[in-house]
């Protein structure tokens, strides 16, 4: 028999697992068990948010489908402020030392060092004009236009529907981690470059400065996996063929 493998989907700010809708069935055809997570506040979960919903919240979300789903030889998918999520996951199972964790893929994702957060680099007047935004819209920050991240028409037409303000907790609070212990796992990032979303833009260099990462540049705007599903899904799978469970 072949050993199972697990595909787990984390969206970005703003999403929900909805956004994955269109490489679902491509890679349960592969012979992959898929799940898509929605996390806390978000998508179809939205009316779950509150003050406190915070990276923590995001975390066990993804951990509580993980455990109640009894995964192994996980792959861990993070699309861009799922980057901080999937890395607080991996580390939580690492420290279990179960050996359950197979690769993460880092889809045009952030990328933090220990104890950094989602808004840690940012100028400012950045943070200010997050923070006003926030407390406009009780404590959420408001989703961005689809063209800027590249999606125009019928797909921007979708996104405008389905976007949803993401809880703000999750923008102030950093990220501490083993570094040591992830920088063992495999890795992938997915560097979706036309055109390049400028808030990537530092995790586009930082993983070409770490060793270790595997990089696929593709061809088309920061949600991948709604422009171009079938590319997208093909990189999945072969960043799936490539690595080992640890």
């Amino acid at each position: 028999m072949a050993e199972t493998s697990a595909i787990v989907l984390v969206h970005g700010a703003w999403g929900g697992a909805w956004v994955w809708r269109r490489v679902l069935a491509p890679l349960r055809a592969a012979g992959h068990e898929v799940h898509a997570v929605t996390l806390t506040g978000c998508g179809e979960r939205a009316h779950l948010r509150q003050p406190d919903t915070d990276l923590f919240t995001h975390i066990n979300d993804v951990l509580g489908l993980i455990n109640s789903e009894e995964l192994n030889n996980i792959t861990l998918v993070g699309h861009s402020y799922a980057g901080q999520v999937i890395t607080g996951v991996a580390d939580r199972l690492l420290a279990e030392g179960a050996g359950r964790l197979r690769q993460l893929v880092y889809v045009d994702a952030m990328v933090p060092l220990p104890g950094e957060g989602w808004g840690t680099q940012h100028p400012a007047d950045v943070v200010a004009a997050r923070q006003a935004a926030a407390q406009l819209n009780n404590n959420a920050l408001p989703p961005p236009d689809p063209r800027d991240f590249g999606i125009h028409g019928a797909d921007r037409d979708w996104l405008l529907r389905r976007h949803v303000p993401h809880p703000f907790g999750p923008y102030r609070q950093p990220m501490p981690f083993d570094g040591d212990r992830w920088s063992a796992v495999p890795r992938t990032f997915v560097d979706c470059v036309a055109p390049a979303y400028p808030t990537i833009a530092g995790a586009r260099l930082r993983v070409r400065q770490q060793p270790g990462w595997q990089i696929v540049e593709m061809s088309t705007g920061h949600f991948p996996m709604i422009t171009t599903p079938g590319a997208f899904t093909d990189v999945l799978l072969q960043a799936f063929k490539t690595s080992v469970q640890v």
